[in-house]
């Protein structure tokens, strides 16, 4: 399967996906529909319904309802990230400008209301109780998650345990939400539901912990996003975390006290403190372990053009520049 197969595979549910969420955005407030159409389009990777249509047509669900999930959970991703740019104070994301630096705090949070008010009337839509206990209880782990990040910024003693509880609840929740409802709602048995939960909880970790190395090793022209951003806010990731561990005591107390204070004066001579101590190497070698985990899950499923889908793109997401 070559590179981006995985998108054609569903192309034109995918399409279809698109022309629900236009739908879904119009609002009788014009501004409501001006911020939520300014962040959509932006695109990124779609990865989240992509993995619900995947998953789907895995176990042989095809049809209206599956893309309506699709869209769903492409509309809590997007309630997120309007949130999270405001609680992170981000000026670029996907390339260009926030909705927060565009329009200001107040609307961008506002409207990540709505589209979180959106998704769940698309749920009650899809008339499904086992999806709506699933992404019910998604949007609760994403919010814990966040807070507990929020507490641990310029924290130089967070554990790499409490990392992983970070990026499970905030990144890897709406992975596992999204291949686990696709599940409930194919009316997969079990072991198949079990195994494609499990399979989006570590794909969810194996993309952050690319998205945190990403921050060192990146630039910020392929990234969509300002490279150092993480340690601007003074967020101890797993780099950090393992350099502090593992590195010589100078690299220790230079990641030490940059976390501490925030900013990014010190970028450079972190980035090489980083990668001499090791640490890029330990989290990539981390993020590879956790997407074979999460392909071998896939055993369960029926071979199909699909399940090789979701493995190209296990592997996609840990090769990645981006």
């Amino acid at each position: 399967m070559q590179p981006q197969a995985f998108y054609r595979v569903v192309a034109d549910d995918f399409t279809a996906v698109d022309g629900i969420i236009r739908t879904q955005l119009v609002s009788r407030v014009p501004l409501v529909e001006k911020i939520g159409d300014y962040i959509i389009s932006a695109g990124g990777k779609r990865l989240r319904p992509l993995l619900v249509l995947l998953s789907g047509k895995a176990l042989g669900l095809e049809g209206d309802k599956l893309r309506l999930l699709a869209a769903t959970i492409e509309f809590l991703h997007t309630a997120t990230l309007l949130h999270d740019d405001v609680v992170d104070m981000s000026d670029m994301r996907r390339g260009r400008s926030t909705a927060n630096a565009q329009w200001g705090n107040a609307p961008s949070v506002l409207v990540g209301d709505f589209l979180y008010s959106r998704s769940f009337e698309m749920m009650v839509e899809l008339g499904s109780m086992p999806v709506m206990k699933i992404l019910s209880k998604a949007t609760r782990v994403i919010a814990e998650g966040e807070v507990l990040q929020l507490s641990k910024i310029r924290d130089a003693s967070t554990s790499e345990e409490t990392y992983m509880e970070v990026i499970r609840g905030k990144t890897a929740m709406l992975f596992e939400a999204s291949t686990h409802s696709a599940a409930a709602l194919a009316g997969a048995n079990t072991e198949q539901t079990e195994a494609l939960r499990t399979f989006g909880d570590h794909l969810g970790v194996a993309f952050q912990l690319v998205d945190d190395l990403l921050d060192y090793r990146g630039d910020a022209t392929t990234l969509g996003k300002n490279v150092g951003d993480d340690l601007a806010e003074g967020k101890p990731t797993l780099p950090l975390i393992y350099t502090m561990r593992e590195g010589t005591p100078e690299q220790a107390a230079l990641v030490r006290q940059a976390i501490q204070k925030g900013g990014i004066e010190d970028l450079e001579s972190i980035r090489n403190a980083v990668d001499a101590a090791g640490a890029l190497d330990y989290t990539a070698q981390q993020a590879r372990d956790y997407a074979e985990r999460a392909i071998a899950c896939l055993d369960a499923l029926p071979a199909s053009e699909y399940r090789d889908a979701l493995i190209e793109l296990s592997r996609f997401a840990v090769a990645r520049t981006h």
